[in-house]
């Protein structure tokens, strides 16, 4: 480890711990956790390297990040950072910074970062960009230095309910334009959907707190026109396979989202046309066609 410096903890080694490798690793020395040994890594032990990190990344789901900040939480000093770009609902139905908010109770400072940053993308070099939102305002001073220079460009957010739910809500309604890209559509389809959904995406971020004017912003519209028209995007994809009927359940944090709205009763769908649309699509599994259309004609 380099005199005077502190290393990055990065826990989760998938495709987001691997981006943040390349962003980071010439930058401060970085060690890696995950459940899985890490391949290419020193093998570290969770609460010791949190111990001694100035900054703490999850690069995990949300559905278990209260269980992992809870269990580095005894351990992380004083003016540790604890970042994530987790964009989800747990299994209680919070978003990332309300399990750090519950979990850490003031304790510890954080950062949740939301925008377009696809990490095939990052590991080829491409420029990303995220909103950043702080348990703190003046957390971001740290949090950008770190970043500096790194083809990750940074903007602050004091909205941070507007941030993390435009980037949970626009999963969702990316799934509908994979569906309709798969079924040929078309752009005037298309260009539809992005104003429909942006419209219903701002009524539910103000609903849940946060401000209308953040959703057109990176962590809302910029992340969901990446989000539903790449060819990397999960949920771009995993509604194509809902249109071809070839769908099985596998880990989706658009798809978690939906289940947790209904379980928790978090939002009236029946005020969210769209949105229940997809609640739709998914849970029937057939008819995506006629249902697509069924929606265009009731317009």
């Amino acid at each position: 480890m380099a005199a005077g410096k502190h290393p990055i903890l990065v826990i989760g080694y998938g495709e987001v711990g691997h981006a943040m490798e390349y962003l980071l690793a010439a930058r401060q020395p970085m060690q890696f956790w995950d459940i899985h040994p890490v391949a290419g890594h020193e093998a570290v032990e969770l609460e010791q390297a949190a111990a001694h990190a100035e900054f703490v990344i999850f690069c995990i789901p949300v559905s278990p990040l209260a269980e992992v900040a809870g269990r580095v939480l005894p351990h992380l000093s004083a003016d540790s950072i604890s970042l994530t770009v987790a964009k989800g609902l747990d299994a209680n139905g919070r978003p990332a910074p309300a399990i750090f908010d519950d979990v850490y109770a003031g304790a510890h400072d954080y950062g949740v970062l939301y925008g377009p940053m696809i990490a095939e993308e990052i590991m080829h070099g491409r420029p990303a960009f995220a909103q950043v939102g702080c348990s703190r305002p003046g957390v971001y001073a740290r949090i950008e230095a770190l970043f500096q220079g790194s083809g990750l460009v940074l903007q602050y957010s004091d909205d941070v309910p507007g941030i993390a739910w435009s980037s949970v809500l626009k999963n969702v309604y990316a799934i509908l334009f994979g569906a309709a890209d798969e079924l040929a559509l078309g752009d005037n389809v298309r260009g539809y959907l992005a104003v429909a959904a942006i419209r219903e995406m701002t009524a539910i971020v103000q609903a849940m707190g946060g401000d209308a004017a953040t959703v057109t912003q990176l962590a809302g519209l910029g992340d969901l026109v990446t989000t539903a028209t790449s060819s990397s995007s999960h949920h771009h994809e995993l509604g194509r396979q809902l249109a071809r009927g070839e769908y099985r359940d596998s880990p989706s944090e658009g798809v978690h989202t939906l289940a947790m709205v209904e379980q928790h009763d978090l939002l009236d769908r029946e005020q969210y046309p769209l949105f229940n649309l997809v609640q739709q699509l998914v849970t029937e599994r057939s008819g995506i066609e006629q249902r697509i259309r069924a929606y265009m004609q009731s317009l």
